[in-house]
Parts: C-alpha cells; structure tokens; sequence
C-alpha cells in the first residue's frame, strides 16, 4: 500500500457522514483495494454518555461502522464512484476480541476481497496498540 495522508475534510468529501457519525479521522495507506485509517477515540464521543457512562467502551456495532465507513472512503474516492452511495448490506463472522476506551485510537484496516456488479465482500480489521479490537467480513452495495 502507499502512504497517504487524507484528512477529515477530504474524508467529508468522499463519505456523506458528519457528526456524531463519521468515524473516521484520517486515512493513512491505500491503493486500489486495501485502506488504513484511524479513529481517534475520545471521551467526548456522544455515545459515551449512555454506554456506560460509569465504565464508558465503545460500542462493538460502531466498532464495525467505522470499518464500513473506511471501506466506503476507499470506494467513494475512486473517480468512477464520485457522488454515488456506499449501502452497507451487512457483516458475517465479526469477533470482538479487546474493549475499545476513551484514549484508544482505532487502526482500521479494510481490503476489498470480492467484488461482482454492484456488490462487494470486504475484510475488516480494527486494532489498538498492534491487538485485535474487531473483525469480519462486510457486505456493501455500492449505488447504480
């Protein structure tokens, strides 16, 4: 993969997301099929506040959105794909493996393994300090 340096602003650019729901914070590597970006993870996420707010640990499902989200990164920033729809179809065999806390930064890393029409299979991998945090296969339809 080559190293790239892609901020949020350019992250807004390619994905349709914002506050409190864009999950990526930069992107890191990437070619034509893998990505590696990076969430920080702060205390001042909104879904703290609620889970749990005396042990907070950031939600496994978000875990894997922010994945979907690095994955759509990679696809949207394709110039074929500009201004379409990223559709996350679903996820098979995820394992959560480490709680994610405030003061992690997430290491997401996606690569692209299937592809056929519209439809493509990814493999997901969030880590923190070199451990596996999250992992599985994502769906996605990306819009005609």
């Amino acid at each position: 993969m080559s190293q790239v340096n892609i901020d949020v602003t350019k992250i807004m650019e390619a994905l349709p997301h914002r506050y409190p729901m864009l999950l990526v914070d930069r992107v890191l590597e990437m070619n034509e099929d893998e990505i590696t970006a990076i969430k920080n993870v702060t205390i001042n996420e909104e879904f703290f506040q609620g889970h749990f707010p005396q042990y907070p640990v950031m939600p496994g499902v978000l875990i894997m959105e922010a994945l979907a989200q690095a994955a759509g990164v990679l696809e949207l920033s394709k110039p074929e794909n500009k201004g379409k729809l990223v559709f996350y179809a679903g996820m098979d065999n995820v394992k959560y493996k480490k709680q994610v806390v405030p003061g992690d930064q997430l290491v997401l890393h996606a690569k692209f393994i299937k592809r056929r029409g519209n439809i493509a299979v990814v493999e997901a991998e969030a880590t923190v300090d070199g451990k596996v945090a999250a992992k599985g296969t994502l769906t996605f339809a990306l819009q005609a």
